[in-house]
């Protein structure tokens, strides 16, 4: 039987309760600070697939693209002409992917419902974007550790997800009732996960985590 405060990102057991609503609790690891949805209220992947099906993410929509323009902008400065990229939980409107193939590189996609050709991932990438992606991923240790083996020496790994910022923020904060939300970053999260990955980290916005290699 699985260890439900066993955590997906370092692997620690004995995670505390940190919060609890109607739908779910969420617990917190003491060794890296990831807050965490136990596995048992984890969606079916038809149900996960449904909700993906509701989003609208078009690529010629000014709003969408000012939104993604928050990883674009600092991703992009941080890239060498005609760089190779890998678009990671693309969606079902790759906009992100666009962006950069307007701006010169060349982008791969990877989404387990959308774009689930794995062979991209066997491949090196000057620069990986994970546009709210995290969040959603139930074994987020294995994934981030995968990506950061595929990012080319030199390369940046570019990261957008809401951060958490104290357990009182948290109790009203709509980024937890999504249900497909399952994982929770803060910044001492990403600090601890740069220093296990000797990365240069990089806070670019609320939002926006660079990770150099």
């Amino acid at each position: 039987m699985t260890d439900s405060t066993h955590c997906p990102l370092c692997s620690a057991t004995g995670s505390q309760p940190f919060f609890a609503d109607a739908r779910r609790p969420y617990l917190r690891c003491g060794v890296c600070a990831l807050v965490f949805v136990p596995p048992e209220f984890y969606l079916s992947a038809a149900d996960e697939r449904s909700e993906y099906d509701k989003h609208e993410n078009n690529v010629e929509d000014p709003g969408y693209r000012k939104f993604l323009s928050r990883l674009f902008i600092p991703l992009n400065k941080t890239l060498s002409e005609a760089s190779r990229g890998l678009d990671f939980g693309s969606g079902p409107g790759p906009a992100l992917a666009h962006m950069f193939r307007e701006a010169g590189h060349t982008v791969a996609l990877y989404d387990p419902f959308y774009a689930p050709d794995s062979s991209v991932l066997g491949h090196s990438y000057d620069f990986i974007s994970a546009t709210e992606v995290v969040e959603h991923l139930y074994l987020p240790g294995n994934e981030l550790s995968r990506l950061w083996r595929i990012l080319s020496a030199g390369g940046t790994l570019g990261v957008m997800t809401k951060l958490v910022l104290d357990q009182e923020a948290f109790s009203r904060w709509h980024y937890k009732n999504d249900p497909t939300h399952v994982c929770f970053f803060s910044r001492d999260t990403w600090r601890w996960w740069a220093n296990q990955h000797h990365a240069r980290l990089t806070f670019a916005a609320a939002d926006v985590v660079l990770l150099r290699k």
